[in-house]
């Protein structure tokens, strides 16, 4: 059974997923356009970090960063080779948005970059209702990056 609960980004198999995650994404996109927080600032008080496990094993991993009192960003969502095409990243993504709601948050944002790398994360997000929006938060218009948006207000 695959669990999902609070985890430290700082723990050794999961710093160990995340420098992978970094190295993929500094492989594909240039490094003015690579957004992903590293172990340390996924452990910063405005971030919730979570992980998927089944009998101890890290599948995956994803966070939750406050863009305010009303909108957050997922963060960090990546999972292990072997956990592909399990659903993780899907039962992740899902804690993540039940987690957004909880917290009275209106919108939920995110990042993804535009490659080819990217197209599976692309669909997985698109499968949850998210939707192609401007530039939020600090970020501006890049040719590298797609922006996303899921309405949670329920209007």
């Amino acid at each position: 059974m695959i669990e999902i609960a609070v985890d430290s980004p700082a723990a050794d198999d999961v710093r160990r997923l995340l420098d992978e995650h970094l190295a993929d994404m500094f492989a594909t996109s240039p490094a003015d356009s690579v957004h992903a927080l590293d172990h340390s600032a996924l452990a910063a008080p405005d971030v919730g970090f979570w992980t998927a496990r089944e009998a101890g094993q890290l599948l995956g991993c994803g966070a939750l960063k406050s863009l305010g009192s009303r909108a957050g960003e997922i963060k960090s969502m990546r999972t292990t080779p072997a956990a592909r095409g399990r659903g993780v990243a899907a039962q992740l993504l899902g804690h993540i948005v039940d987690e957004a709601r909880r917290r009275g948050y209106e919108s939920l944002f995110l990042e993804t970059g535009t490659e080819e790398f990217f197209a599976p994360a692309r669909r997985l997000y698109e499968r949850h209702g998210f939707t192609a929006c401007p530039p939020f938060g600090g970020y501006s218009m890049d040719p590298h990056s797609v922006f996303m948006t899921l309405d949670l207000s329920g209007g």
